[in-house]
C-alpha cells in the first residue's frame, strides 16, 4: 500500500548532489504535530520512526499524534507504539539461539517445498563474537595467543555454526573472535548515526537505531544512536521485520554543567551519574543528557556514561548529535559523505544540538556540576554504591562483617585480625583478608575511552620507572574492547609499560565483567577457601554483583583503569591509597599515588598524538575476515545447516515439526494439568536456564549421557543453541519455589493423578507422552527481570499452553505470545490462592479458536473431588499482530509462512 503520510512530512534532502528521501519533523510540526520541535532529541527519533513507518495498521496517525500529546503530560500516558529499529546487534552468547532459529526456519521452508534462500534477516544484523574468551593465561607475553587457542578449543562447535551462518545468510554479518567487544566495535565502526536504505529506486535517510541482545547496547547512545538491550525473541522479531512493541517513555533530563577537575576521569563521572540516577529512580525510562557541560566531555566520555544505563536502570542514556559527534565520526574513519549526511540531516530535522539553544521539555530533570566529581570506586556488590576514593578503605572495613555474614563458615568462627597473612602453598607470599587478587582492565565501559586507558598506561610507566611492581597474589589482565586500543597503546610506547606491571593483553572481548575472569592460581584459591577470607577484585567494568566476577572473590569494586593499576600495586583494599604508600621504590623510598598519577594535560597530549583516523581505517578495513583460526574453520552445509546429532551445543529445535503452509486451527485447552503454582515476582531468572549446570539435574544427566564430563559442562549461556539442554533447565533454578511442593526449593513438581514428586522437566515429558496439555498459575509481576528468550521458549517446549497470573511483566507477556503460549490474568481480587488451588486440578479454557485481543474468557476448574468452578479471565493477547502470531503458532511460524509464500 502507498504511504499515508498523514502529516505531509515526506521530503527530499540533497547532500553533495545526492538526493535522500526523509520524513521532515519540522514539516510534520506545521501539519498537525504542534510543539514537536520542543521534544527531547530521543523522542524526536521515535517520532521520525512512526512517521516513516506509518501504515494505518501497526502505526496509525493517532500513534503519531500521541508523541505530540506527550508534551502535555510529559510522558505519563504511556501510549503503546510499534517501533521498528534500523538494525540488530548480537553477541555470541545471546545470538547463537537466534541463528539456530534462522537455520531451523530454512530447513522448515525446504520441507514446505519453498526456496530456503528466502529465509534471511529482513533488517541488517551484526553478530560480534566477544563473550567466550576467558582469562586462563595472564601476565605473560604469550597470554593472548594461549587464551585464543583455549577459546577455539572450548567453542569449536558454536564457532563452526556461526561461521556457516556468516556465509549462508544475507543481511547477516559476523565479526570473528579476537576483534573486540560488540559495543565498542559498534561505537567505532558499525554505527553510522544516520542510516540509509534503498527502496523503490530511492535512498531513504533516517536515524540509526537498533536493538541488541546485550544490555549494554546502550553504549552507542553516546554517538546519538538510539538503542537498548532486548531479549532474544524481541531481537528475532525485529530481525524478521516485525515491530517492537513499547510504551512511549518518560524522559528524564540530566543537565550537566562545568568541567571535570584535573585528576578525575570519565569513570569517576559515570559512577557519580549512576549513583544519582539510581537514587532518582529511572527504571523503564529514557534518560537524556543536556546542558553546557556536554561541551566539556569527549564523545568517548559520553559513551562511557551511556554504557552504564542498565546500571542506573534506564532504558537508555541518550546524547544528541553535535559537533563532537561529527568530529568523532571523522576521527574513527567513517566515510566523508556519510559524515556530511549526518550533519545535514540532523540540522534539517532539528536534531543538532546548538550552543545556547532552548532546552527540550522533559518529564523531570536533575543536575550535576562536573567540577564536583571526585575520584571514586563502586562496591563491594553493586555498581550504584559509589565510594569516594578517600573513603574506600574505611568503608570496606565497615562492609566486611556483612560480607562475611554470608559465609558458610561464618557461624562460630573467630574474626580474622586485619593484616593476618595465611600461607600459600609453594609461594613466598601469604594471603590476607582484603587482598586484591584480581585487577582487571576490562569491559566496554572504559576500554572504549582512550583517556582512561592512556592514563592507566602512564600510571604503569611512572610506577615501573620508580621500581614498583604489582603484588604477587594479584591476577592482572588487560582485555581491550577493540584492536585499535592495542594500536595506540603500542604507538605511545605504553603497552610495554603495562606489560611491566603484568597488564599484558589477554584477549579482545568481555572477560572479567561477565565472570570470564578465569580461575585463580589453585594454591591461592585453596588458601582463600580454607581460611574463609574475603578476597577482592578491582575491575574497570560495569557489573560487580556478588558471585559474578569469580567464585573465590566476595568483594568487587568498579574503578577507572589507572586506579586498577594502582590497586594491583597496593594489593589490598585496606590500603588507603590516597594517604598511604603504595610500596617502596628502587631507591628504598615510599611511593605514593600522587607520585605516579598523570595530569589531564599529559593524558590529552598523548591521546592527540596517537589516536588517529588511520588507526581505525587500518584495523577495521577487513573486520569480518578474522584470524587464521577463524579462516581455518571447515564449514559443511550450504543454504541449510548440516546439523550434527552428536553436538551438545547446537541442535535443530523442534518448533516447526509437522508445520504446514496453512496454520492448523487453534486447539482448545481441555483437561490441562497444572505444572506449577508460583507466588509473586517470579523472574525470568527463575524461569530461564542460567549459570552453571548441576550434574544431578535433568540437564546434567543429559550431558553425562552424551559423554560430556561435568568439568566440561560449561554454562547454560554457552549451550543456548541446544534446546535439549535448555528445556531441561527451564524452571530448574535452585531458588524457585513451586507451591505444589511447599517447603522445597528448586524445579520440582507433582505429577497427577499419581501425585509422584519429580523434576518439572520429567513431569512435563510424562504429561507429553500422555497427551495432556499443561498450564501454570502465578501471582503478580510474573516474568520480571531480564527479558530472557528461553523463559518463553522453554515454557512452550515443556508443553505449557497457558500461563494464568495476576499480572505480567510487559516483555515476558509479549514473548509468551510470540512463542504461542496464551497469557491470562485473573479479575482484580482473584488469585489461585483465593480459589484454593492445590495443583491437582484439571483446567479447561475454550474459545481460543476465535479469540479476540483482550477478550474476557473463563477457565473451568475441575477439582480432585469432582466439583467444578468457573473462573473469569482476561486474555492478554493485546493486539491484532499478536493475535496473528498466536494463530500461526508463534511469531517464527508467522514470519516463516510469509517468507515461504
Amino acid at each position: 500500500m502507498s504511504h499515508p503520510d498523514s502529516f505531509k512530512s515526506r521530503k527530499t534532502l540533497t547532500v553533495d548532489g545526492k538526493p535522500y528521501v526523509y520524513f521532515d519533523l519540522q514539516e510534520a510540526e506545521k501539519n498537525g504535530l504542534s510543539g514537536a520541535s520542543r521534544l527531547p532529541f530521543s523522542m524526536k527519533v521515535l517520532l521520525e520512526n512512526l512517521l516513516r513507518n506509518e501504515d494505518d495498521r501497526t502505526v496509525k496517525a493517532d500513534d503519531i499524534r500521541a508523541v505530540a500529546r506527550w508534551l502535555e503530560d510529559k510522558g505519563s500516558a504511556g501510549h503503546e507504539i510499534a517501533y521498528r529499529p534500523a538494525r540488530v546487534l548480537m553477541q555470541d552468547f545471546t545470538g547463537v539461539p537466534a541463528v539456530v532459529d534462522l537455520a531451523a526456519m530454512r530447513d522448515a521452508t525446504e520441507t514446505l517445498g519453498a526456496d530456503p534462500k528466502k529465509v534471511n534477516p529482513l533488517v541488517p544484523v551484526d553478530l560480534v563474537i566477544d563473550h567466550s574468551v576467558m582469562v586462563d593465561y595472564f601476565g605473560q607475553p604469550d597470554s593472548f595467543e594461549k587464551n585464543v587457542a583455549v577459546e577455539y578449543d572450548r567453542n569449536g562447535e558454536r564457532y563452526t555454526f556461526l561461521r556457516w551462518g556468516s556465509t549462508a545468510f544475507q543481511n547477516f554479518r559476523v565479526v570473528p573472535p579476537g576483534t573486540g567487544i560488540c559495543h565498542q566495535v559498534n561505537l567505532e565502526y558499525l554505527a553510522q548515526t544516520v542510516w540509509t536504505k534503498e527502496e523503490d529506486g530511492e535512498t531513504i535517510a533516517y536515524p540509526d537505531t537498533l536493538v541488541g541482545t546485550d544490555s549494554h547496547t546502550t553504549m552507542v547512545n553516546g554517538l546519538s544512536v538510539l538503542g537498548w538491550g532486548v531479549g532474544g525473541i524481541e531481537a528475532e522479531a525485529a530481525m524478521l521485520g516485525q515491530p517492537v512493541s513499547m510504551l512511549l517513555p518518560e524522559v528524564i533530563g540530566f543537565r550537566l554543567t562545568g568541567k571535570l577537575p584535573d585528576g578525575t576521569t570519565a569513570t569517576d563521572l559515570v559512577l557519580t551519574v549512576t549513583q544519582m540516577l539510581r537514587k532518582k529512580g529511572v527504571v523503564g525510562k529514557f534518560v537524556e543528557f543536556f546542558g553546557p557541560g556536554l561541551s566539556n566531555l569527549t564523545l568517548e566520555d559520553q559513551a562511557t556514561i551511556a554504557n552504564m544505563a542498565p546500571e542506573y536502570g534506564a532504558t537508555c542514556g541518550f546524547f544528541p548529535i553535535d559537533k563532537d559527534t561529527i568530529d568523532y565520526l571523522n576521527a574513527t574513519g567513517r566515510e566523508k559523505h556519510r559524515i556530511a549526511l549526518v550533519e545535514a540531516y540532523a540540522k534539517a530535522q532539528g536534531m543538532f544540538r546548538e550552543e545556547g539553544a532552548e532546552d527540550p521539555v522533559f518529564t523531570d530533570t536533575l543536575e550535576l556540576d562536573l567540577a564536583s566529581v571526585v575520584p571514586s570506586l563502586a562496591g563491594p556488590k553493586r555498581p550504584q554504591d559509589r565510594v569516594a576514593l578517600t573513603d574506600v578503605a574505611p568503608e570496606f572495613r565497615k562492609a566486611l562483617p556483612e560480607i562475611k555474614a554470608g559465609s558458610k563458615k561464618a557461624t562460630g568462627s573467630a574474626p580474622v585480625a586485619e593484616g593476618t597473612r595465611f600461607p600459600v602453598e609453594g609461594a613466598e607470599h601469604g594471603i590476607a583478608e582484603g587482598d586484591v587478587v584480581i585487577a582487571a582492565i576490562t569491559s566496554c565501559t572504559n576500554t572504549s575511552n582512550p583517556n582512561v586507558l592512556v592514563a592507566a598506561g602512564l600510571v604503569a610507566r611512572k610506577a615501573a620507572a620508580l621500581g614498583l611492581k604489582p603484588k604477587p597474589w594479584v591476577k592482572t589482565s588487560l582485555a581491550p574492547g577493540s584492536q585499535v586500543v592495542t594500536e595506540y597503546l603500542e604507538k605511545a610506547g605504553l603497552q610495554k609499560d603495562l606489560d611491566a606491571m603484568g597488564f599484558n593483553l589477554v584477549g579482545y572481548g568481555c572477560t572479567t565483567c561477565i565472570g570470564n575472569s578465569g580461575p585463580l592460581a589453585e594454591p591461592i584459591s585453596e588458601a582463600i577457601t580454607q581460611n574463609d577470607l574475603v578476597a577482592c577484585s578491582v575491575l574497570s567494568g560495569n557489573r560487580n554483583f556478588e558471585g559474578r566476577v569469580n567464585p573465590d572473590v566476595r568483594a568487587n569494586y568498579l574503578a577507572s583503569p589507572p586506579l586498577v593499576v594502582a590497586y594491583a600495586i597496593a594489593g589490598s583494599l585496606f590500603v588507603d591509597i590516597t594517604k598511604e604508600s603504595l610500596g617502596l621504590g628502587k631507591d628504598g623510598q615510599d611511593v605514593y599515588l600522587k607520585d605516579i598519577w598523570p595530569t589531564s594535560q599529559e593524558v590529552s597530549d598523548i591521546v592527540r598524538q596517537t589516536v588517529t583516523r588511520d588507526l581505525f581505517e587500518s584495523r577495521y578495513s577487513d573486520v569480518f575476515k578474522g584470524d587464521v583460526n577463524w579462516q581455518g574453520i571447515q564449514v559443511s552445509g550450504g543454504l541449510t545447516y548440516d546439523w550434527d546429532d552428536r553436538s551438545t551445543y547446537v541442535q535443530n529445535p523442534p518448533y516447526f515439526e509437522g508445520m504446514s503452509m496453512e496454520p492448523k486451527p487453534v486447539e482448545e485447552i481441555r483437561g490441562a494439568r497444572v505444572l506449577g503454582l508460583f507466588l509473586d515476582s517470579i523472574t525470568t531468572d527463575h524461569i530461564s536456564p542460567a549459570g552453571s549446570i548441576k550434574a544431578n539435574g535433568p540437564a546434567g544427566s543429559y550431558l553425562v549421557e552424551h559423554q560430556v564430563r561435568p568439568v566440561d559442562f560449561n554454562s547454560y549461556g554457552a549451550r543456548r543453541g541446544n534446546h535439549e539442554v535448555m528445556m531441561r533447565g527451564t524452571f530448574a533454578n535452585i531458588r524457585i519455589k513451586n507451591q505444589m511442593v511447599p517447603g522445597i526449593e528448586g524445579g520440582i513438581t507433582k505429577h497427577f493423578p499419581s501425585a509422584e514428586q519429580m523434576p518439572i522437566y520429567d513431569a512435563a515429558m510424562k504429561y507429553k507422552d500422555e497427551g495432556v496439555p499443561l498450564v501454570i498459575f502465578a501471582g503478580k509481576e510474573y516474568g520480571t527481570g531480564s527479558s530472557r528468550d528461553w523463559a518463553a521458549k522453554g515454557t512452550v517446549l515443556l508443553g505449557v499452553r497457558a500461563v494464568i497470573a495476576q499480572s505480567f511483566e510487559r516483555i515476558h507477556r509479549s514473548n509468551l505470545v510470540g512463542m504461542g503460549v496464551v497469557p491470562f490474568v485473573f479479575e482484580e481480587g482473584t488469585s489461585w490462592q483465593t480459589l484454593g488451588l492445590k495443583g491437582d486440578e484439571k483446567v479447561t479454557i475454550e474459545g481460543l479458536t476465535d479469540v479476540r485481543p483482550r477478550q474476557k474468557m473463563e477457565a473451568v476448574i475441575e477439582r480432585a473431588d469432582g466439583s467444578v468452578e468457573k473462573v473469569p479471565l482476561l486474555c492478554r493477547i493485546d493486539t491484532l499482530d499478536e493475535l496473528e502470531y498466536f494463530k500461526a503458532g508463534g511469531i517464527l511460524h508467522y514470519v516463516l509462512r510469509r517468507l515461504a509464500a
